[in-house]
């Protein structure tokens, strides 16, 4: 009996140290994901530049190339509508990677080391800074939804419902490759480089501001290699239909196939980034 006694109480231990560490590491995920609301907030540079940009690229790009290009050869819509998935998708890129500076900040004033330290898994840190990027980043796109009307886009409450769940598994993707990337960089001049140097091929190759179709073979490989293709290509669709579609190999690539490609990123990303973490000092 006395044994029974001791095996219960070690497996009744066991099992409030797991419930413990568990609340803990949720408790550590939600205060990672309110800092960065509040670091957020607080930036009202960060907030208007997250709107401009994109509304300037849908108001002057648009308007300036919608007579060149054509309904023809966007899809079968003005190029401005062509462009509104685009725009969403951009702001959602945009600040997806850059959410991530906030990593070399802390680190470059010591308080990302105090974080490391402290007695949470680091991978309660890691989904933290992904929940916290990413839900700015959905916030940021979500508002751009106002111009729709302005460029003659008509959205349902199912369009908007399924364009909000394509973009939490796009801000997924994105920010976790972000956080891969802060967490090998030391400065912050060296991370707005190297960001520099990524989000820029990576919208101009996703499709998000011109057509996929008659490129030349050479960019069409490019655009089909590029992870945000499969991010935006299934936001377009939502909102426009399947006219322009991706393709790969004559046929149609399902928007099931395209969101399980941007998680299955995600998620490579986000494991390297938790290993990443585990071996910083």
């Amino acid at each position: 009996m006395a044994t029974l006694d001791v095996a219960a109480g070690r497996l009744g231990g066991g099992a409030g140290a797991r419930s413990g560490a568990l609340s803990r590491n949720a408790r550590t995920v939600a205060m990672v994901w309110e800092r960065e609301l509040i670091r957020f907030r607080r930036s009202q540079a960060r907030i208007i530049t997250g709107l401009a940009q994109p509304l300037l690229f849908l108001v002057v790009l648009g308007a300036g190339l919608s007579k060149f290009i054509g309904s023809r050869g966007a899809a079968g819509v003005s190029y401005q509508q062509y462009l509104l998935p685009g725009v969403i998708a951009m702001s959602v890129l945009f600040s997806s990677l850059f959410s991530a500076i906030s990593i070399v900040w802390d680190r470059e004033f010591g308080f990302l080391r105090e974080m490391l330290v402290a007695p949470v898994s680091r991978t309660a840190l890691v989904l933290g800074k992904a929940v916290g990027g990413g839900t700015v980043s959905i916030l940021q796109g979500i508002v751009l939804l106002v111009a729709a009307p302005f460029v003659g886009v008509h959205l349902t409450f199912l369009n908007v419902a399924e364009m909000i769940g394509l973009l939490m598994a796009l801000a997924f993707g994105l920010v976790s490759f972000g956080i891969v990337v802060a967490s090998r960089i030391q400065r912050i001049e060296s991370f707005q480089v190297v960001m520099s140097l990524v989000v820029n091929p990576m919208l101009f190759l996703s499709g998000a501001i011109f057509p996929l179709q008659r490129l030349p073979g050479w960019l069409g490989v490019a655009v089909k290699v590029n992870p945000a293709t499969y991010g935006v290509d299934p936001i377009r669709r939502v909102i426009l239909g399947d006219k322009g579609a991706l393709t790969i190999g004559g046929g149609i690539v399902p928007i099931w196939a395209e969101v399980l490609i941007v998680l299955a990123m995600g998620t490579a990303m986000l494991a390297l980034a938790v290993r990443s973490f585990r071996r910083t000092e």
